[in-house]
């Protein structure tokens, strides 16, 4: 079993930014992956960005050049920088994690105002 604790979220103008955190307790020594989706109203939730145990990111179009994801060095933690936020940024964020199945945080929402 492995429990997600997400932080970070809240409300921010657009072109500002947000750092979102994550940290995973439980079976951390299972994670091959970590990362991030989101999901805004009305719709279903998406990848942002994951991160393997090698360190190989990869990100969504839409986030490309303005997200980006790191592990700690303890590797049970998960951050999310996002920069330049847009409105369609807005969505509430999930911690995801991945060993023989997946494991989600309770989501953290994030509002970018226009």
């Amino acid at each position: 079993q492995v429990q997600l604790v997400e932080s970070g979220g809240g409300l921010v103008q657009a072109g500002g930014s947000l750092r979102l955190s994550c940290s995973a307790s439980g079976s951390i020594s299972s994670i091959n992956r970590m990362g991030w989706y989101r999901q805004a109203p009305g719709k279903q939730r998406d990848l942002v960005a994951t991160i393997i145990s090698g360190g190989s990111t990869n990100y969504a179009d839409s986030v490309k050049g303005r997200f980006t994801i790191s592990r700690g060095n303890a590797k049970n933690t998960v951050s999310l920088q996002m920069n330049s936020l847009k409105p369609e940024d807005t969505a509430v964020y999930y911690c995801y994690a991945q060993t023989f199945r997946n494991y989600w945080g309770q989501g953290t929402q994030v509002t970018v105002s226009s």
